[in-house]
Formats: structure tokens, sequence, C-alpha cells
């Protein structure tokens, strides 16, 4: 067993081990049948007295409900199909077509720069129509960003403790500073761009151009100025948690072909309202002046057909929200996705510098995966970066056994720009090696930019924070973590609310005891916080965005480990 698994506090258990009483427990909540004492008596509502401790092994009510109508439940969103080919247990593997030696790389030593000949092999596989790229034990010095933009291609290492790279620069040195959109004198590079970028060719071409040009991008599926698309078909009404819509026009649409699902807002901004959850309180919140986040609308959401039949379309995933004729619905068309690609099984580490102040960093930046879809991560390690896993508008992606360590981040993990669907399973993130310099800021797993159904599941944070990052993400699920709760939030007040509906935390073990961003039952509207031990706040306290009654779920409050299931993914899973 790994020390990742142990350090979790999951030693003996196996993920099918899991998965097996994760499917025991929901097949037990859909008969009905008593999992243990009654559990009805442990719910609270927000600003309610917290529930007495549970005994070990306590099915919540909530849990019960969530199974008689899973993708319409007003508190928990479905995520059961959430990260690569739907939530698939097994990644992909694509056979060998090259060696990294073979295009020049020989020298394993951290001596000789092997950025051309890594990217060489990847550009090979790529003609080839993908395939794997091997790269053998040692440690190979890098003094470029590794660029894969094929679809099916994969980066293979011999794993995160045999095979390093070693990277020298920084992504300012590399292509240059770059600036905000949103004006200021912030750097880009703390929340964007990677030192190794999975994105399409075309598209990773288009941003570097931008940002040389300092014409500072969107960084989404339409373009830099966000109109690289055409419409497919208009789409009638239907409700969130449907698998079918109705199209005016399916002649452009095929089983397998990813579309856009586009939803505009109107001027009363009844969109926003409806990713808050409605109500009066998101009917009374002021959203004209918070320019940020409306500048985060049409809402961008990629999916694959799965089938058409007539004018029946049925998708992949059940819509995360209504379709209204006010928000003038769409299929369209994108840039060209990457599709089908990975990396696996190696370390990358910055060379050492002290981490920058605030908003200032240079770029020395981990794996990040932009306009992404079907793509993963697993067993890789970054290390001495400023930011550490990024997804960028990339979707339905998989990041598992990934780990964060060294001299400590800023964001070391990031999910933003609008990324919908991806599971970030068994990840690290360790304790830093050396003190952080004065004005910097630890983050942690951060969600931001109208994100929605994300998963962070079987996590291990040894520093930082569940990092809602302003932006209304949206009906996203942390589960089964354990955490030192001493990181920040951040986000522009121009950004708007922390959080939108269906935020759920199930089953968070808080190792330091602070409140904040772990029991969001006085915070996020229309949330479920079941199976967080006893916290209170101190150090950063948040008051919520909108007025009344947030309409906020309370379970199992001041247990530890003993909700069941423990995993609120693995047990959707098993539905």
């Amino acid at each position: 067993m790994s020390d990742r698994h142990r350090n979790s506090g999951r030693a003996g258990m196996t993920r099918r081990t899991l998965l097996g009483s994760a499917t025991a427990v929901a097949a037990v909540a859909v008969t009905g049948a008593a999992a243990g004492p009654a559990a009805a008596g442990q719910a609270a509502t927000a600003g309610g007295p917290p529930s007495t401790p549970a005994r070990h092994g306590e099915v919540p009510a909530i849990w019960r409900e969530f199974t008689r109508s899973p993708f319409t439940h007003p508190q928990i969103p479905y995520v059961g199909r959430a990260g690569l080919g739907g939530g698939a247990a097994r990644l992909p593997r694509h056979h060998v077509v090259t060696d990294v030696r073979h295009h020049g790389a020989f020298a394993a030593d951290g001596t000789t720069d092997c950025a051309p000949a890594i990217n060489r092999a990847i550009a090979a596989a790529g003609r080839a129509g993908g395939g794997t790229v091997t790269i053998p034990p040692g440690t190979y010095r890098i003094d470029d960003l590794i660029r894969i933009g094929h679809s099916n291609v994969v980066l293979r290492g011999a794993g995160s403790g045999r095979t390093t790279l070693y990277a020298t620069k920084s992504l300012t040195e590399l292509i240059g500073a770059y600036g905000s959109r949103y004006g200021g004198d912030k750097s880009s590079w703390s929340w964007a761009g990677g030192l190794i970028w999975l994105a399409p060719t075309a598209r990773l071409d288009s941003l570097v151009d931008a940002i040389r040009a300092k014409a500072w991008p969107f960084e989404g599926w339409t373009g830099n100025t966000r109109d690289a698309w055409q419409t497919l078909t208009t789409v009638e009404p239907a409700r969130q948690g449907s698998w079918t819509v109705t199209v005016a026009d399916a002649s452009g649409l095929r089983p397998g072909a990813l579309v856009l699902l586009r939803l505009a807002d109107d001027a009363d901004h009844t969109l926003l309202e409806h990713m808050s959850g409605g109500g009066p309180g998101p009917e009374a919140y002021s959203w004209d002046d918070k320019t940020k986040l409306t500048s985060y609308v049409p809402y961008e959401w990629p999916v694959r057909v799965a089938r058409v039949r007539g004018r029946r379309v049925t998708l992949e995933r059940p819509l995360p929200l209504d379709v209204r004729t006010e928000w003038d619905p769409r299929l369209t068309t994108h840039v060209e996705e990457l599709t089908g690609s990975g990396v696996e099984g190696l370390t990358l580490e910055a060379v050492e510098t002290p981490q920058s102040p605030h908003l200032l960093d240079k770029g020395y930046n981990g794996v990040v995966l932009q306009c992404a879809y079907d793509c993963w991560v697993d067993d890789v390690t970054v290390r001495h970066v400023d930011n550490g896993f990024g997804l960028v508008a990339a979707s339905a992606c998989t990041l598992r056994r990934t780990r964060v360590a060294g001299r400590g981040s800023h964001h070391p993990y990031f999910c933003r720009e609008g990324s919908h669907d991806n599971l970030i399973e068994d990840f690290t993130i360790e304790e830093r090696t050396v003190p952080a310099p004065a004005g910097t800021q630890l983050h942690g797993i951060n969600v931001e930019g109208l994100s929605s159904y994300n998963v962070w599941s079987r996590g291990d944070m040894r520093m930082g924070t569940f990092d809602s990052h302003r932006g209304l993400p949206f009906a996203n699920v942390r589960t089964d973590i354990t955490v030192d709760n001493d990181g920040r939030h951040g986000g522009d007040a121009s950004a708007g609310p922390l959080f939108g509906a269906r935020f759920t935390h199930w089953n968070i073990r808080v190792t330091n005891g602070r409140a904040g961003l772990m029991k969001i039952d006085g915070l996020a509207p229309y949330s479920a916080t079941v199976g967080v031990n006893e916290v209170t706040e101190f150090d950063q306290i948040d008051v919520p965005d909108f007025t009344g009654d947030l309409h906020a779920r309370l379970e199992l409050y001041g247990t530890t480990d003993a909700v069941r299931p423990r995993n609120l993914y693995e047990a959707q899973r098993g539905l």
C-alpha cells in the first residue's frame, strides 16, 4: 500500500472495498431498510442546533432523500458521472509508439535540456494518430514547457518516484508577462498555464500569441474573444436532471460528438439566480455591479451526444440546470477539443525559488488541462511550484494519485473558467518544506468561474482550505477528505458570491478545528454539510452573500468519519 493511502487514514482499505461498501449502503438506502438507528432526528436546518454525535455507521436522512430523486435533489448534486468516461474506474491504455530516447533525450542526469526531444516525441505520436510516449527512469532537465496538443497522446514516465522532469524556467521567461484581462498589475500566471500544458495545439498557440501581444484573452471553449462558435440548433425548455432534450434541428448532431450547451442570461439575471437556488435571497442580490462574474456568462457546458432520435437528443450526462427560453438555449460548436490524452507516472520539479508575493507568480506551474475533455493525470507529483494542478475550461477529466510537494504553492489545485464534471481523487497536498515568505498566500483546492459538478474525493490536505474563490461556482462536492484548514479563500468582490446552490461537504475531517469554508450551512444556499467534526470560527470569517433562509442542511455535525456512505461520490456511482 502506498504512503498516500496510509496518510489519508485508509490503511487496509482498497478502492474496490470502498466501492463495495458504498454500493451496499446505496442498496439499503434505496429500499429504506434501516442501516442503524433512525437518522431523521440527526438533521438540523441552517442556524439550528448541531446534531448529537452519531454512532459509527450512521446513514443520514438526506442520503435517503437523495436516493429517491438523485438528479433533482435540492441540496446534493448528482456527480456520479464526474470524471473521464463518465467516471470510469480504469483509465485508458494507449499502445506505446515511441520513447523519448529515440528523439534525442539521452541524458537522464539533469544537465542537458531534454524538452526539445520530449516535445518531438509527443509531436510524432500526434502525427501517428496517438499513442503513448515513454520516459525511462532518471532526471531530465527541461528548459521549455512540455506541450501535449494532439488527442489520444499519453506521456508516461516510469513512476512518480522514478522519472523526474526538472524545469529550470518559468512561464514568464518562456512566454512573457501575462497581465489580467480585468486590469491591474496582477500576473495571470498566478492562476493559468502549466509547464506541462495539455491543450489543443491551435488553442494553445492562439493563447501564446495573445499573451505576447498583450491582448489578454478569455481562456475557454469559444476562443480568445468568445466568438469562435456557431449555433447547431436551439433547444426547447427542459428541467435540470433531464438526460434528453428536444431540439429544433438535429441534422447537425451525431452520437459521440462534443457540443456546448450555451445558456445566456437575461436583464434580470434570472440565470444567475437559478444557479443560486432561486427565491428571495438571490432575487434581492445586487448582480449588476458584479462585472467580473457577469463576464463569465454565457454558461458553457460541454457534453457528448449519446443518441439522436428525430428531434430528441440524449446526452451522456443529465442537464446541470434548467433550460429556459429566456436564456436563449443553444447547442453550439467550439474550438477543437483535446480528448483521450494524459500524463502518467512522473514528477515535475521546478527549480526551487522563493514563492512570489500574492498574485505576482512568475509561472513555475505544474500540470494544466485546458479545453480538454476525457483527459487524465495519474501518479504525478509536482514540487516547488507556484500553482500545482489546473483545470481551465476543462471538463470530464480525471486527476488521480496526484501530489503537491515542496516549498509551498499559491493554488495547489485550481478549477476555473467554466470547468465542469471533473474528478480529483486520491490527492495529497503536503506540508510546505520552508516557511511562507511575507506577502504570499495559500489557497488549497480552488473552484470558481461558474465551474460546476466537480468532485474532490479521498484527499489528504496537510495544508490549505476549500477555496471557493467567488465567481458563483455551484453544485460541487468535496468528500472523504482530511484537512488541516490553514489556508484562505480569495476572489474579487466583483466576482460575486462565494457559493451557488448545491455545494456538498460530506465526511470532512478538520484536524485543526477551524470552521471556515468547511461547515457551510451558514454561507452556501441549498447546500449540505454532512459528517463534519465539531469546528469553530477563527481567522478568516465570512458572512453569507444572500439574505434570508439559505435552505441549507446540516446533518451528523460533530461526528468524525461516522457518516455512511463514507464517500458521496463512490456511493452515487454505486446507485
